[in-house]
């Protein structure tokens, strides 16, 4: 399958009524290899845009096979009164802290829990990814920047202990005070300028509850202005909370992509969302999700409930071709890392051939690519 000119695709990807692929060896592909694509290093996106909706936005059409160029702010066009816009609400946290041990060795903690009860923390410590020259041992303690000291508490397995830190002073406070944004492992800015303030840029603007390593990265396209203009159009703007955690960086090591076990994440619906939802499923209105992460907390929950209903607790939903949708109906989301969880989900959304060859179309026009770059609007 390719793009010809004029945009359009040459093989037709077969739909059933719900704009679900249906059946196809190429769509329902289940080996890992299915899903590589070769993307110049030079895409992938440092830095933020210079403003947030004027990064640019490619439309995949699923019903008229097309595939539009635009900029952000013309999802504008896209949408009408009634629709309900669905985002995340989570707010990412500088959860990475740098420190030395009483041997004097560099230690890193990446802290994969910050959403915890902060009661409970400070009884029992707090889930970390640590890194450090020698392995960290139980009753060890550590030194960080900013006169904090902290303690593992348990041992070190896959990379992960836990660990308490000493002090009153409530744990965000300290995470603000010392902490560093935890930016995804393929940014490397090596100190280029000009400098970029991620604890703002890498944060949606609706951002409120704290407890993300990782932004759910396709709402850093919003500005205020355009949320502000959408509401004026008539457009539904719902919230959900999905702490994105460090798990979505995690590859896909299963070469039959069907036995890879998806990481979980905490997650909030509430019963205005869930109520709101229902209602604009009943009445035959579109439900729009801002990103993979909102696609995920929706479906997990109406795939266990036969729609959406209030929820709160671990969600793990790995969605991947032959999944049938039965919330999302359009979805928001920026370019993906190949052989991901990201790219298996767009890909049972729109089909594996019909992705691939947006993204080929993306790449031959110079589209940035992940965290920092540039959006698609899946029709």
């Amino acid at each position: 399958m390719g793009a010809s000119s004029d945009g359009k695709w040459t093989k037709r990807v077969p739909m059933d009524e719900n704009r679900n692929p249906v059946a196809d060896d190429r769509d329902f592909a289940y080996r890992l290899d299915d899903y590589d694509y070769d993307l110049p290093e030079s895409l992938i996106a440092q830095k933020p845009s210079a403003r947030r909706d004027a990064s640019r936005l490619l439309v995949l059409d699923r019903a008229a096979k097309r595939l539009e160029h635009c900029r952000f702010d013309d999802v504008l066009r896209y949408l009408e009164p009634g629709d309900v816009l669905v985002v995340n609400d989570t707010r990412v946290v500088p959860a990475r802290l740098h420190g030395t041990k009483e041997s004097g060795g560099r230690v890193e903690l990446l802290i994969l829990d910050p959403y915890k009860d902060p009661d409970l923390g400070s009884r029992e410590g707090y889930h970390c990814l640590v890194k450090a020259s020698k392995r960290t041992q139980p009753e060890s303690l550590i030194l960080l920047d900013g006169g904090i000291r902290a303690k593992v508490v348990s041992p070190l397995q896959d990379g992960k202990a836990r660990v308490l830190f000493l002090t009153p002073e409530p744990f965000l406070d300290v995470l603000h005070r010392i902490g560093e944004v935890p930016l995804p492992p393929y940014i490397r800015r090596n100190g280029e300028p000009p400098p970029v303030d991620d604890l703002d840029a890498y944060q949606t603007v609706y951002a409120q509850k704290p407890g993300a390593v990782a932004a759910p990265t396709a709402g850093l396209h919003f500005s205020r202005e355009l949320l502000g203009t959408l509401e004026n159009r008539g457009i539904e703007l719902l919230t959900v909370t999905l702490h994105v955690g460090y798990g979505t960086f995690a590859p896909i090591r299963a070469e039959d992509v069907r036995e890879h076990q998806m990481h979980a994440e905490y997650a909030e619906i509430g019963l205005d969302t869930a109520q709101r939802i229902q209602a604009a499923k009943r009445e035959g209105r579109r439900v729009l999700a801002v990103g993979t992460t909102v696609v995920r907390a929706l479906e997990w929950v109406a795939c266990r409930h036969g729609t959406v209903v209030p929820f709160s607790g671990f969600c793990n939903h790995y969605i991947f071709p032959g999944y049938t949708f039965r919330v999302v109906d359009r979805m928001i989301t920026n370019f993906h890392l190949p052989r991901s969880t990201l790219l298996l989900l767009v890909s049972a959304f729109a089909g594996r051939g019909a992705i691939l060859s947006a993204y080929g179309e993306a790449i031959s026009h110079g589209y940035r690519y992940f965290s920092y770059g540039d959006a698609m609007l899946i029709l």
